[in-house]
């Protein structure tokens, strides 16, 4: 009975740890353009995983609406809020083999669609899907680097989640 235990123990621990960190600061790519459209904070808080944009560019590719100047709202949601602080992924957990299940709001049109999220080399996937139809989204990094006094980096450990409605 102990070895069963043990063992169990440590299939669960092996499979904690081979699940790939998706925590960090990631770019949104638009599908049209090619170029970044947003940064995502994507952070934990209470076993779950939650993606919040803290910034987007503008057509110069620079960053000028952000969770410390919030401008823009997004008309589909409930109340409008600032595109820039809308928790858009929710509910994201640990399901195995390195992939994470929840949920994602279209901030533009206010639909929402399961989420699957996980890494790929440097690059985090975001796939949403409607029943079996879905669509990826790669996601490459936001290197620190690019953080600097206008776009202050914000400490991930303050962020409480709220949830679109």
């Amino acid at each position: 009975m102990q070895k069963t235990t043990l063992l169990a123990f440590l299939l669960f621990l092996c499979s904690i740890l081979q699940a790939e960190d998706i925590t960090g600061f990631w770019q949104t790519i638009d599908s049209k353009t090619h170029q970044p459209s947003s940064v995502v904070a994507l952070y934990p808080y209470e076993g779950k995983y939650y993606g919040r944009i803290i910034g987007t560019y503008n057509d110069k590719g620079q960053i000028d609406d952000s969770i410390y100047t919030p401008k823009s709202r997004a008309t589909g949601i409930a109340g409008s809020p600032y595109y820039c602080g809308f928790d858009f992924v929710w509910d994201a957990t640990f399901e195995g083999g390195g992939r994470f299940a929840g949920y994602v709001t279209d901030p533009r049109d206010g639909k929402t669609y399961d989420a699957e999220i996980w890494r790929k080399g440097d690059n985090l996937i975001l796939r949403g899907e409607l029943f079996m139809f879905g669509r990826n989204e790669v996601w490459p990094p936001f290197p620190d680097s690019r953080f600097n006094d206008q776009f202050k980096k914000p400490d991930l450990s303050t962020f409480i989640p709220v949830i679109p409605k």
